[in-house]
């Protein structure tokens, strides 16, 4: 068996379409959709994936506003830029790009931003409105990876699902969001301490892997016929791969998604899908 791949690529451009449609609607009754990133410092990856966010916002015809602060920023300095954010009637969302330096408290941060404007729905107030399944920005990557199932017409309802990861960012909202109502997964989260970590995930229909470390998923992980979506991104020697050996599970599985070219693009319309919600006051 060799998988289909999924392509996050492909999966975006069409929801990208459709969000910068809903953009044109909201200018034509004059709203200016507004999204705004602060990155603290000059780590390259945030800074390749800062640059990614504005360029697809500026094609979905949204209005960009890029801040930035030196790595040397005390965290009184990041949470003043957090409030002026708050305070711009310009800015319908925005995202704090993650991690922060060392010296600085994140949680601090998440917690001093509008959770109105909460892009990548990751304030505390908007994640438990996801678990009470009520109307919030949902987390984008989790969102993300929910549409590209959707895309292929993957169903998740009555399957067995299993997270591998437990990070805020991914793995503990997408199991949430897995198990709400409408979604209807049985619902299993793993990670790097599971014990026999090829027992849980071989019963899985759906296996999610999201733990941050480079080849932790073989094919000797995957159940013959599951679907396999890798969140994990590791640079190794260089390139960007994910938490699964993509030339594995590629022979065992149904459908793959590679890495890079997967989930990425598709966090990164779930973040243009968040703000146009906003500006449509969704929520």
């Amino acid at each position: 068996m060799t998988a289909r791949i999924l392509s996050g690529t492909e999966a975006a451009a069409a929801w990208r379409a459709e969000i910068a449609g809903r953009v044109g609607f909201l200018a034509a009754d004059g709203k200016r959709v507004g999204l705004a990133t602060l990155l603290v410092g000059d780590d390259p990856a945030s800074a390749v994936y800062v640059r990614n966010k504005h360029k697809a916002a500026e094609a979905a015809g949204m209005r960009s506003f890029d801040h930035r602060l030196p790595a040397t920023a005390t965290q009184g300095e990041v949470e003043g830029l957090v409030q002026r954010l708050n305070e711009d009637e310009a800015i319908d969302g925005y995202i704090v790009q993650l991690p922060l330096p060392n010296h600085l408290d994140p949680g601090r941060v998440l917690v001093g931003m509008d959770p109105a404007k909460d892009a990548d729905g990751l304030h505390p107030v908007n994640l438990g409105r996801m678990v009470l399944d009520v109307p919030a920005p949902r987390p984008a990557t989790p969102t993300g990876i929910l549409r590209l199932l959707d895309h292929y017409g993957i169903a998740t309802r009555g399957m067995t699902a299993v997270v591998v990861g437990r990070s805020t960012l991914v793995g503990r909202p997408l199991s949430v969001m897995l198990g709400s109502k409408g979604r209807d997964a049985t619902v299993t989260v793993a990670h790097t301490g599971t014990a026999d970590l090829v027992e849980v995930t071989t019963g899985a229909d759906l296996l999610f892997v999201a733990a941050g470390r480079a080849g932790l998923i073989t094919g000797a992980h995957v159940k013959p016929g599951a679907f396999v979506v890798d969140a994990g991104t590791n640079s190794v020697d260089g390139h960007l791969v994910g938490d699964a050996v993509f030339d594995e599970v590629v022979e065992v599985a149904a459908g793959v998604t590679p890495v890079p070219g997967g989930v990425g693009p598709m966090t990164i319309a779930g973040l243009l899908n968040n703000t146009v919600l906003l500006a449509e006051g969704a929520f």
